[in-house]
């Protein structure tokens, strides 16, 4: 190999250390897989996920009827009360606040651009925003004249409370694209400001994006997101600080509903008398942004369907408990799956591992074709990567780390959501980019039901081997980038 190809002696050593790190985890992980063998009653219950089943479940959710299942619409609605009858065929023991469903009461709320103004004034010149640059709204009315701005970065925002608590009174924050999500409002709201300004490219123009929802004891500050070029270049010119400028705003107050939203929840309890109140959480998104979502993602709910009426039907039930549950509104922030963990159905410190499912159906990817592969979020992180791997070998899937967009799409989801909290969470993806992603061409007659039903096995595979293993999956200490979310786990667990 040439110059540039010789690993360094301490990449070279970083490698080995990361395979002795390793050891033990995959050691367990062997121990769990010579006790896993597809008997009759295994595979009876593979045999249950079918492509037909699959092929009929998303058919409905992609359907007319549900309407695109935009967070909140009636065709979300819809979709819950069959994902609901589904689980209660199947057998799966109801764990919501209402049978099946874990309610989320909130506020929807639409911004109200009558009589808007905003006005920079700054030391170069003055930046008038349109009304049409104005995508969402929180609380107000607004009325402010020529008041100091101070402008901060989205990845420094959080840092405020600490570092500068008095820098926001009175004032108005320019907050610079990317922001963290969700935004930190509890931390900001105590900080006093006149007004929050999220500026960027944020979430597209008009429409349904310029609606927002919030819980309604939220303690949001008044605030704007704003789509402006000519503001976002003025911003870019100049330091994150006090800045020499003003900003007069009027702003008329937005209307607001109540709404009420629905996870779908249901489990199978565990046989073992010592791990069953022990959890593995499968786990999909069932909205969409409004336009079918056959794929994304109907595929995973269709997926976690089959795999619940499929468990059910198991004479020897895993040792673990398996959750399993459809999560409203991913499309607009992970605002069930973060609901979930505000308002837990079963305890997170007994949670050993998120299993999430997205985009399972279609397999032709802009890379090419996909059949029989699938690839996991941060796969590496943990060693649930390597048990979905083997699960796959079993029936000819191949799961693997995507070298691209293993780890760049390990934020992206629910799975996030549980991560940060500690608990080994990953997103299982046969595509990433395909023909009709976000638009109406998402249709069900595009999906591969007999490559859905390999997959859906796969995944039976996996989670039997987890749900049966009596050690919990691990984060992977060797991989810095697992760090945050291992110290995450111990935090949780009082482990140092």
């Amino acid at each position: 190999m040439g110059i540039a190809e010789k690993p360094s002696l301490v990449r070279g050593t970083s490698r080995l250390v990361a395979r002795l790190a390793l050891g033990s985890s995959l050691a367990l992980a062997s121990v769990a897989w010579s006790q896993l063998h597809v008997t009759s009653d295994v595979q009876a219950a593979l045999n249950r996920i079918s492509a037909d089943s699959l092929r009929e479940n998303v058919s409905f959710l992609a359907s007319d009827l549900p309407g695109g299942r935009y967070t909140p619409s009636p065709g979300l609605e819809a979709a819950a009360e069959y994902i609901a009858a589904r689980f209660r065929r199947a057998g799966l023991e109801p764990v919501g606040d209402d049978g099946y469903f874990q309610n989320a009461a909130m506020v929807e709320v639409r911004p109200n651009v009558d009589g808007f103004e905003f006005l920079f004034e700054g030391a170069k010149g003055s930046i008038r925003v349109l009304k049409e640059n104005v995508q969402r709204q929180g609380s107000g009315p607004v009325s402010l004249t020529r008041v100091s701005v101070v402008k901060v970065s989205g990845e420094a925002v959080r840092a405020m409370a600490t570092r500068s608590p008095n820098q926001a009174r009175g004032k108005v924050l320019l907050v610079t694209f990317p922001v963290p999500k969700p935004f930190p409002w509890s931390t900001l709201a105590p900080l006093k400001p006149a007004l929050v300004v999220l500026v960027g490219d944020g979430l597209g123009t008009g429409g349904q994006a310029a609606v927002h929802l919030r819980y309604p004891d939220d303690p949001e500050p008044p605030w704007l997101l704003v789509q402006d070029p000519a503001l976002s270049r003025a911003l870019d010119r100049v330091k994150p600080g006090m800045l020499e400028a003003s900003v007069t705003v009027r702003m008329a107050a937005p209307s607001e509903r109540p709404v009420r939203l629905r996870n779908v929840v249901g489990t199978l309890r565990g046989s073992d008398a010592s791990l069953k109140d022990t959890y593995v959480l499968v786990t999909a998104h069932y909205d969409d942004v409004g336009l079918g979502g056959a794929n994304d993602n109907a595929s995973g709910t269709a997926a976690i369907m089959d795999l619940g009426a499929a468990f059910a039907e198991l004479r020897e039930k895993p040792k673990r408990s398996v959750v399993f549950a459809a999560f409203f509104g991913e499309e607009r922030g992970n605002m069930g799956s973060r609901h979930y963990s505000l308002h837990p159905l079963v305890p997170l410190e007994r949670t050993v591992v998120d299993i999430n499912l997205e985009q399972l159906g279609r397999t032709d990817d802009s890379e090419g074709s996909q059949i029989a592969r699938a690839s996991l979020s941060g796969f590496d992180y943990s060693d649930v990567g390597q048990s979905l791997q083997r699960a796959g070998e079993l029936v000819g899937v191949k799961i693997f780390r995507h070298k691209k967009y293993s780890d760049s799409y390990f934020r992206l989801s629910d799975s996030p959501v549980f991560a940060d909290l500690g608990i080994p969470a990953h997103t299982l993806f046969v595509t990433y980019d395909f023909p009709g992603y976000h638009r109406s061409g998402d249709r069900s007659d595009k999906l591969d039901y007999g490559n859905l039903e390999k997959i859906t096995r796969a995944v039976a595979l996996g989670v039997l081997t987890i749900a049966n293993n009596s050690e919990p999956p691990r984060w992977n200490e060797a991989n810095r980038k697992a760090t945050p979310y291992l110290q995450a786990w111990k935090l949780r667990h009082n482990s140092h």
